[in-house]
């Protein structure tokens, strides 16, 4: 599993951005390659509405932390993922 910083833009305003705003996203993606990852990661944001996805970083989630049920439970992004193959989550820095 991947997890991803990604910003993307509106093509129009809604939900509380106007229309060109960046967006900035955490998403996981449950695939194991690098580059399958990264593809899906910007089909399901423009399937979100969202245009130009631009990943900034990347990281690999490493199986040993994937079974850890004390860490998924805390985490509803990943256990989201790990049951339907990835999250979306608008970034929030609160």
């Amino acid at each position: 599993m991947y997890v991803f910083s990604v910003n993307a833009r509106t093509p129009k305003a809604f939900e509380g951005f106007a229309k060109g705003a960046e967006v900035p996203f955490i998403m996981y993606i449950n695939f194991k390659d690098l580059f399958g990852a990264e593809q899906l990661c910007q089909i399901y944001l423009k399937q979100q509405g969202f245009e130009r996805p631009a990943i900034e970083k990347r990281k690999l989630i490493e199986d040993k932390f994937l079974v850890d049920q004390k860490l998924i439970d805390a985490d509803p992004a990943l256990k989201e993922a790990l049951a339907s193959g990835y999250s979306i989550q608008i970034f929030s820095s609160h």
